[in-house]
């Protein structure tokens, strides 16, 4: 994915990062976003935690969406294709992710964004 996913780049002490061969969002060296692989490998898609029980249901119900794998649904990720009909807007995208970064990120950062 480009420079046009969905991060805010307001969001205080992101930064990007490629682990694993994927490209990623961190906070405080936390990923908080996954946003795939840029060699077409796999489709395009985001990966997000999402703790509100109702951004999780409808995350959850778009087209393809599902918990991500390695045992992170359990906590609340949930890897979102953005290729098929249906795909989220990129609006709701950036709630997610901004929901995300909240959830992962330390309050202090989180306070700060709040004060912006």
């Amino acid at each position: 994915m480009g420079e046009s996913t969905p991060v805010r780049p307001r969001a205080a002490g992101r930064h990007r990062g490629a682990p694993w061969g994927e490209t990623v969002a961190k906070v405080n060296k936390k990923v908080f976003v996954f946003l795939g692989v840029d060699d077409g490998s796999y489709p395009m898609g985001v990966t997000v935690k999402l703790t509100d029980e109702t951004a999780h249901a409808h995350a959850l119900s778009c087209p393809g969406a599902e918990p991500a794998g390695y045992g992170l649904g359990r906590s609340g990720w949930v890897s979102i294709p953005l290729e098929p009909a249906g795909a989220p807007s990129a609006e709701l995208l950036c709630d997610w992710v901004e929901e995300s970064y909240r959830t992962i990120a330390p309050k202090r950062l989180t306070a700060e964004l709040d004060a912006r």
